[in-house]
């Protein structure tokens, strides 16, 4: 493993050293990323608990965008595999699902199972990419947006509207659905499309059967949120500058910190590859990455551990998102020496002798 510190190469240990050091004397540390394995998040959060640092995932936006209306309205959700399963109508909304390896199974193939079991698939897309070769019908978004499309396309289904021959005919489908499944980025809807969504399926559900299915964010955002749940009690973003964890979205949101220079110090975890926040660098920063990444280099912030990455070099409970459960996957070939649990607790060691508490 590789490690850095002011752009120099360091064994490990001088890498801990130095992280405990910034950490020890920071005032307001940040937690963020948290794209790792279980053990890992688990870890970053017990080390929050030592410094009263804030926590944020990587993912905060796309599950605070569903944590919103579910805490409001509550939903009506699938699984991947039930809709794989049973969905004889499957509507995409937006373009990043067209990415995720689920689609192309759903395109794929036809239920297998419930009423709809040997009926054939529509696939169904609002404000998605023009191709229609694993399109059977697309619909193109209203210039306000995707949450303005799916208002519009619910007030059809409701019959407060009529006359629009696209949206019409995108709402007969739906409603004459056996089982009908609506995917979606929950990041790229936003909040206030989430809630329409949501009361779309409700709306669906008075003439058929309809589920909503978000997919994962992909920085292990759902896993976060359970291990948060069980660590705190509370959904991911938590401040524990005031020793017990205090639940506030707004507030700890990383990158609204860092602008409002609230921050003198963060550490950001991404064991398993996550995008670069904008403010990495501006502050000083620790930096825990899968080895292998762009992000593995001595220049991306003061300090710089590379580790191994859960899933490929080092074994992981990790959220599975064909199975939406959190499942263990082990290391390909030879696993890695370093685990960001282990750099992490080895950081909380060190912050502790040097604090003189206990953990």
């Amino acid at each position: 493993m590789a490690a850095w510190v002011k752009g120099g190469a360091v064994d490990v240990s001088a890498a801990v050293e130095a992280a405990a050091t910034l950490l020890a004397t920071a005032k307001t540390p940040i937690v963020t990323g948290l794209s790792a394995d279980t053990s890992a998040v688990r870890a970053a959060y017990h080390l929050a608990g030592l410094i009263g640092a804030s926590v944020d995932p990587a993912g905060g936006a796309g599950l605070y965008a569903e944590l919103g209306p579910l805490s409001q309205f509550g939903n009506l959700n699938t699984t991947p595999a039930e809709a794989i399963g049973r969905a004889d109508a499957v509507l995409v909304v937006g373009l990043r699902p067209w990415d995720r390896p689920i689609v192309q199974e759903i395109a794929s193939s036809a239920p297998v199972r419930g009423r709809a079991a040997g009926s054939e698939r529509t696939l169904l897309s609002l404000g998605g990419p023009g191709n229609g070769a694993t399109r059977h019908v697309a619909y193109p978004a209203d210039t306000g947006g995707l949450a303005v499309s799916v208002a519009h396309l619910r007030a059809y289904v409701k019959g407060n509207l009529s006359g629009e021959a696209a949206f019409a005919d995108l709402a007969r489908r739906l409603t004459t659905a056996q089982y009908g499944v609506v995917l979606y980025d929950a990041a790229e809807l936003g909040e206030l499309g989430v809630e329409m969504l949501q009361g779309l399926v409700r709306d669906l559900n008075d003439l058929t059967r309809f589920f909503a299915l978000s997919i994962s964010d992909g920085f292990q955002g759902r896993a976060v949120t359970q291990l948060a749940s069980w660590t705190t009690g509370q959904p991911p973003r938590v401040g524990f500058g005031r020793d017990l964890p205090e639940h506030d979205p707004w507030r700890f949101d990383s990158a609204r910190q860092v602008a409002a220079g609230e921050v003198d110090a963060a550490l950001w975890l991404a064991a398993i590859p996550a995008p670069r926040p904008d403010w990495l660098g501006s502050l000083p920063t620790i930096a825990i990455v899968g080895e292998g990444s762009p992000e593995a280099t001595g220049d991306v912030a003061d300090i710089v551990i590379a580790v191994g990455v859960p899933g490929e070099t080092a074994g992981g409970a990790l959220w599975n998102e064909r199975r939406a459960a959190i499942t263990y996957s082990p290391p390909v070939g030879q696993p890695a020496d370093l685990t960001a649990a282990g750099v992490l607790a080895a950081i909380q060691d060190r912050l502790t002798q040097k604090k003189g508490v206990s953990c």
